[in-house]
C-alpha cells in the first residue's frame, strides 16, 4: 500500500549532485535526493540554487521525492498518479515525454495513439488515462499544440541528430504560439544553432 504524502511540498537549495534521473538538493545542510523531469534536470547546474515543487511518495520500504520546476507539472503528475496502475515512475516518464498541455489536448481529442508513442506506455493504459482524465481536465481555450504536432516536431529534430532532451527544450522555448510543425522545427533549429 502506498501513501502519497504532502509533507515536503517545496524545496529550495543548492544542487550538489546531478545524476541521470535525479539530483541532490542541499537545503539547510540536508541533502535531498529528488527524482526530476528532464526539463528540471536541464535547469539544474552543479553549485547553483534551484527551487522545486515536490511530491513525497511513501511506500512500506521507501520514501521517494519527485521534483518539478513548475507547479503545473507537479499538479499534472499528481493527477496522473491518481489513476490506478500509474505509479510515480510512469507518471514522471509521461511528463518527460510530453508537456501537460499536449497531454491535455490528446485526452480531449481521445488521441491515444500518440500518447503511447510519446510515453512508451501500452494502448490499454493510454485508453485508461484518456478515460479517467477526460472529466478531470479543463478544456481551456482549445489553443495550444496537438500532441501529434509535438511528436512530429520532436521526431524531426531527433532525425536531424539532436538528442531528445535538447530537442524538447528547444520546442519548449519556441512556445505554443507557433502551431505549424514545419515552423516549429525551423524555429527550434534556430534556437539549437545558437
Amino acid at each position: 500500500m502506498a501513501y502519497h504524502g504532502y509533507m515536503i511540498s517545496h524545496l529550495r537549495g543548492t544542487v550538489i549532485d546531478i545524476e541521470e534521473r535525479s539530483i541532490v538538493l542541499e537545503t539547510n545542510n540536508v541533502g535531498y535526493k529528488v527524482f526530476v523531469t528532464n526539463d528540471s534536470l536541464a535547469k539544474a547546474k552543479h553549485g547553483s540554487e534551484l527551487a522545486l515543487w515536490t511530491h513525497l511518495a511513501v511506500r512500506e520500504d521507501s520514501q521517494t521525492l519527485y521534483g518539478f520546476a513548475d507547479k503545473e507539472d507537479l499538479d499534472f503528475f499528481e493527477l496522473l498518479i491518481s489513476i490506478s496502475g500509474i505509479g510515480p515512475k510512469t507518471a514522471l516518464g509521461i511528463l518527460n515525454a510530453s508537456s501537460p498541455d499536449a497531454i491535455r489536448n490528446a485526452v480531449s481529442s481521445g488521441d491515444t495513439s500518440h500518447l503511447t508513442k510519446v510515453s512508451g506506455i501500452g494502448k490499454k493504459m493510454a485508453d485508461k488515462i484518456v478515460l479517467e482524465l477526460k472529466g478531470k481536465l479543463s478544456d481551456g481555450t482549445g489553443n495550444g499544440i496537438a500532441l501529434r504536432d509535438e511528436v512530429d516536431a520532436l521526431e524531426a529534430l531527433k532525425a536531424l541528430g539532436f538528442g531528445h532532451k535538447e530537442a524538447r527544450e528547444a520546442l519548449k522555448e519556441v512556445g505554443e504560439t507557433v502551431t505549424n510543425t514545419g515552423e516549429r522545427v525551423k524555429k527550434a533549429l534556430k534556437i539549437l544553432g545558437k
